[in-house]
């Protein structure tokens, strides 16, 4: 008898969820349409769109007016059903936002965060997502239904913990993960940040329109986020992409740095172009930014630079142009970003590379990594809003 009364429920369950993704992809929708969409019978759309009101799933949009018959109602996503949170922990700075489930951003915001310790870091990524509730009025926590945190390194799961987050100090101690989810939630998801950088080039950037291509951070580290036939490659242990460990140097790295942060991060990151500036003659304060700016401006011992850190990133990029055969690289970070940069790049990399695929640099800039973790984070609040109802 049970299975028997329980099946009336179950397929009420799936024509909800049916709808719902029906609403998402088509909305503002009609009932005519929808059912027309989802082939179910006119009783049986509004028998689910009924239920889904009343969960606070979806409401009306309007009417649609100067048809032929009676005006129809308009149905679309309740956007306040649930909230995203995402979050971008660098060395210098966090950054986090909140959209709706519709995926529209309610709040925005950065600070600057420097020479943290882990454990004030950790409190510094909640205090910001508190004051991002507040920003967009969401008073209460539960709303929040899904929490993507974007971060150096990759995860091992053997011992709960971050590894290659070398960039953060602490950050690859245990502690770290578990004050994450006490402090923002159990529904908190830490990924690569690069990984995430990709995954919005491929939502809203040049990705869009490319089935396989690798988005490439030079900055601060050197990391790689590859999505390949529409979807982001991870690897067996979560670390596609870790390019900083490529055994690509020239003879400049401290063999401490190149085993702790990778040979090619430790010959090619911002603090290796700083260095690199100092060796050629260069005086004063300097930042890889200023570096640059004096090579635009005609400073040979700048442009010397410039012209080495290019030459150590295109043999990087031809050995993924060799593994992956990508239809375009994207460059992103303080460095891969500057301006004619990538012209560089490609100079060197028609050198060392069997062919050059297009190489362009990324619009998406600061907001990269947020904009991922939102993307992902969105997709998977969406599979938890389709499941709850079968929990009904």
């Amino acid at each position: 008898m049970t299975a028997v009364a329980a099946r009336p429920q179950l397929m009420r369950a799936l024509n909800e969820q049916l709808l719902l993704e029906q609403i998402r992809a088509a909305a503002p929708v009609s009932r005519p349409e929808l059912a027309r969409l989802s082939g179910l019978s006119k009783p049986t759309v509004a028998l689910a769109i009924d239920g889904l009101e009343r969960a606070g799933l979806v409401q009306v949009a309007g009417q649609r007016t100067g048809v032929r018959g009676p005006s129809a109602l308009l149905y679309e996503l309740r956007a306040d059903a649930g909230f995203v949170l995402g979050l971008d922990v660098g060395r210098e700075y966090i950054r986090g936002a909140l959209s709706d489930l519709s995926g529209s951003v309610r709040a925005k915001l950065s600070r600057r965060a420097p020479a943290a310790s882990a454990r004030s870091r950790v409190g510094e990524l909640a205090a910001l997502a508190d004051e991002l509730l507040t920003a967009a009025s969401v008073r209460k926590r539960r709303a929040l239904l899904q929490t993507v945190v974007g971060s150096p390194g990759v995860v091992d799961p053997a011992r709960g913990a971050l590894r290659m987050a070398s960039n953060l100090p602490g950050w690859e101690q245990p502690h770290v993960l578990s004050e994450l989810r006490r402090l923002l939630g159990p529904e908190t998801l830490v990924e690569n940040d690069v990984d995430m950088a990709a995954v919005a080039e491929r939502a809203h950037g040049h990705g869009r329109d490319a089935s396989t291509f690798a988005f490439v951070s030079v900055g601060t580290g050197i990391g790689m986020g590859v999505v390949i036939d529409g979807k982001l490659h991870r690897g067996a242990h979560g670390a596609a992409g870790e390019i900083a460990y490529l055994p690509i140097e020239d003879g400049g790295a401290d063999p401490r740095e190149a085993r702790q942060r990778g040979a090619l991060e430790a010959v090619a990151s911002s603090a290796a172009v700083v260095r690199s500036a100092r060796t050629h003659g260069l005086e004063g304060p300097l930042s890889a930014r200023r570096v640059f700016a004096a090579a635009a401006k005609g400073d040979e011992r700048a442009r010397a630079v410039v012209a080495r850190e290019a030459a150590l990133v295109a043999k990087a990029l031809a050995s993924i142009i060799a593994v992956v055969d990508p239809e375009l690289i994207v460059l992103g970070g303080g460095i891969g970003g500057a301006a004619g940069f990538a012209t560089e790049v490609a100079r060197s990399l028609e050198q060392v590379a069997p062919f050059v695929p297009e190489l362009r640099v990324s619009a998406l800039g600061e907001d990269a990594v947020v904009q991922g973790c939102l993307a992902a984070g969105t997709e998977l609040a969406w599979e938890r809003v389709l499941q709850s109802r079968t929990l009904v």
